[in-house]
């Protein structure tokens, strides 16, 4: 069963939704950013760009704030090219807004605009190919095909850059390798996130949240019969 817990202060968008089906008044206001972030990833650290949302949220007059990444860009091979990555972040965006929508959450029609936020990237119309989600492969095996997935998990040092900062962060990210219609894919995603100077205090709860979206995912594979092996984060 895909899990119900709800975070409180609200950490993910299932949070929202599920306080609003309790009952409670949820009010939400979303921001974008689009940081450049150095990774120390192993051997070969490098650089990409994660696609950041903000959530300013009220639950019954009481403020909260969490973020979510949508998605991480590279204009080089170690992981989805930019023009790719903004693509995938605001499809997995538009899941939310439905999620949300459905329970009467209102939301602004926003997305992530590399044009606003005066990015620019060499060869980003040859790049112009939308990768799969997740959720297409899930797809792929609702239609009939066979599908399996190979689930790895990982601890990701990174330094964001700000305006005027910079800010020490630890993401916990998922690898899946994806053997479907005689290819193999490779698909990468952010499962949580923590303040790494705030180690004591903040992994603790990134673990959980992280294991929850997998839990999620495996609910979902589970019920197209998608094979998989079910790892998740250790504390």
């Amino acid at each position: 069963m895909k899990d119900k817990t709800i975070h409180y202060p609200p950490k993910r968008v299932t949070d929202l939704v599920e306080l609003k089906r309790s009952g409670s008044d949820v009010n939400c206001r979303m921001s974008f950013e689009v940081l450049p972030v150095d990774f120390a990833h192993r051997d070969n650290p490098f650089r990409a760009y994660i696609f950041l949302c903000r959530y300013a949220v009220t639950v019954d007059d009481e403020s909260f704030m969490f973020r979510k990444c949508y998605a991480r860009g590279c204009p080089h091979n170690l992981c989805p090219h930019v023009s790719q990555a903004v693509m995938t972040a605001n499809r997995y965006l538009y899941r939310d807004y439905a999620k949300m929508r459905e329970v009467g959450i209102e939301v602004e029609d926003n997305q992530f605009k590399l044009e606003d936020m005066l990015i620019k990237f060499d060869n980003i119309q040859d790049a112009a190919e939308p990768a799969l989600t997740i959720y297409d492969y899930i797809n792929i095996a609702r239609e009939g095909s066979k599908v399996s997935v190979n689930v790895s998990t990982e601890y990701v040092q990174a330094v964001e850059h700000f305006d005027n900062k910079t800010n020490k962060q630890s993401f916990l990210t998922g690898y899946f390798t994806i053997e479907t219609l005689g290819k193999t894919g490779h698909y990468q995603r952010c499962l949580g996130c923590y303040a790494t100077e705030e180690e004591k205090k903040g992994k603790p709860l990134a673990i959980v949240v992280a294991n929850q979206r997998l839990a999620d995912l495996y609910h979902d594979f589970e019920e197209v019969g998608i094979t998989y092996n079910a790892h998740f984060f250790e504390y």
